[in-house]
């Protein structure tokens, strides 16, 4: 039986709280999306493992939790040693692309995969280095409030010129696939930017919602009452003590749910790809994302915390002729993308390799699974680890140095109130907090970010002097092999390259 083609789709920042597949009075249009879940398998609670794009990528793509593997923050470096999904399906005989963004920091900017189409929207260096050595010291690069007060509709930007490129990339691949290669299996990873800040988007996606009551955050907290992490990130991104202008919300808010709807819009342009080139029957499609945005929720934007809107994305895997459509309301995580592609193309994992992702299939099968996500975040607003455990109705939130944090989702779904000092509780509050300090060695983690940190900004400055030599991905093209060239037959190059032959 030939082994089915695996198309993943990725989108950034997409907090799947608001998405109508999650919640059906959701005002962002995203009918491509809803066709894939109406016919598909969706994770109703699914999450990152790192609130931040790198880390969360860095677990995505090998399985792994973020201490394991060094994935510190957006600027940690991803070992070439460390097992991807892509090593794994290329030992297999898949032939694996990536178009778009995976954030990968270092000199190896392939990770498995045999073609990059694209480079990445991010630099590949050590430049954004986190620094618990001077954690009131706020970093140029900073996230700042210049996406809100700058909201509105655009022309063009750097992260439209980076996904129309990835749209583009990826389509020319699937139609390349059908003429050159169709009897070997793909997996195809397309990762775009949006609907990552800056709030902005073209008019055709902005009109969307002209006569659309744009939702404020349901629920703010004054800074005063936010919890130590939450404080810190207003101070990160510049917000402590600077109340945003209601209009200026509203448009952010706007212009995302427009970056919604645009995703969706190239989901459909991929999704007609397939049909035009017969490959739709054979390809399972995988949707998801890195983490979501606060959108200013709790009086929070973008993400890096644990909250609902930061922590859970969306998570479809579209296979009809192998899966009955239905939802799954156990926790998850992208961490488990790697075991489940690795079966869904008939491998199984080495079981001497390193793994902490677990398999999806008894899910997408119908037949249970596991429910339960560990989350570690190292970067940006913290100056110790914070984790985090869901399992059941728990959200579980734990730092050596911050108070905890214990929600009841099941009926708290928005976690507005902390049960971390209620007297019912406690025993439970107990048993997690002992599973956690048997789970995590903190000061141990605690030791190897920070030694992490301070070998990259020694690096990272040492070589901004002298003659720059770039790690950022170089898509080569061969332009002998393009198009018309005297030493193709002209005969032989048109017919090769129409679809489907005469």
């Amino acid at each position: 039986m030939k082994r089915p083609n695996i198309l993943f789709i990725m989108a950034d920042q997409m907090a799947a709280p608001l998405l109508p597949i999650h919640d059906p009075a959701s005002p962002i249009k995203m009918p491509n999306l809803l066709g894939l879940a109406e016919a598909g398998v969706v994770f109703d609670s699914a999450y990152c493992n790192s609130p931040l794009c790198a880390p969360s990528r860095f677990t995505l793509v090998s399985g792994q939790l973020p201490s394991k593997i060094g994935a510190y923050d957006n600027a940690a470096d991803f070992p070439g040693d460390v097992p991807t999904y892509a090593h794994y399906l290329r030992r297999m005989g898949y032939r694996t692309a990536l178009s778009g963004k995976m954030h990968f920091c270092g000199p190896d900017q392939l990770h498995g995969y045999e073609e990059r189409l694209t480079s990445d929207i991010y630099p590949a260096d050590y430049g954004w280095a986190v620094n618990w050595d001077e954690p009131d010291v706020r970093a140029s690069w900073y996230h700042n409030m210049s996406s809100v007060l700058q909201a509105g509709p655009c022309v063009r930007t750097n992260q439209l010129d980076f996904d129309e490129e990835v749209v583009f990339k990826a389509r020319q691949y699937l139609y390349d696939h059908v003429r050159m290669s169709p009897e070997q299996p793909f997996c195809l990873t397309v990762s775009m930017t949006h609907p990552h800040d800056p709030y902005t988007i073209p008019e055709e996606f902005w009109n969307l919602y002209e006569d659309v009551e744009i939702p404020l955050p349901r629920h703010t907290l004054d800074q005063a009452e936010q919890d130590p992490h939450s404080q810190r990130l207003l101070k990160v991104i510049d917000l402590w003590d600077k109340p945003l202008p209601e209009d200026k919300i509203r448009d952010a808010r706007r212009a995302y749910f427009g970056a919604c709807s645009y995703i969706d819009s190239n989901i459909g342009k991929l999704l007609k790809t397939l049909e035009d080139c017969g490959l739709a029957e054979d390809t399972i499609i995988v949707f998801s994302g890195d983490h979501g945005d606060m959108l200013g929720e709790r009086g929070l934007w973008y993400k890096m915390h644990w909250f609902e809107m930061a922590a859970r994305v969306p998570f479809v895997v579209h296979a009809p002729g192998r899966f009955a459509a239905h939802r799954v309301s156990q926790s998850v995580s992208t961490m488990d993308l790697l075991p489940t592609l690795v079966e869904l193309a008939g491998g199984t994992v080495e079981a001497d390799l390193a793994l902490d992702g677990r398999s999806l299939l008894p899910h997408l099968q119908g037949e249970g699974g596991h429910d339960e996500v560990l989350g570690e975040y190292m970067a940006e607003g913290t100056d110790s680890p914070l984790m985090m455990i869901r399992r059941g109705q728990w959200k579980f939130i734990y730092s050596e140095k911050d108070p905890l944090l214990l929600f009841d989702l099941a009926n708290d779904p928005r976690e507005l109130e902390n049960l971390a000092a209620a007297a019912e509780h406690q025993e439970l509050l107990a048993a997690l907090l002992a599973e956690a300090r048997a789970r995590w060695d903190m000061p141990a983690i605690h030791q190897a970010t920070l030694a992490s940190q301070r070998r990259r900004r020694f690096v990272a400055e040492a070589l901004t002097r002298g003659k720059l030599k770039s790690w950022d991905h170089q898509p080569m093209v061969d332009a002998s092999q393009q198009y018309m060239r005297n030493h193709i037959d002209l005969d032989d190059l048109e017919r090769r390259a129409r679809y489907p032959q005469p």
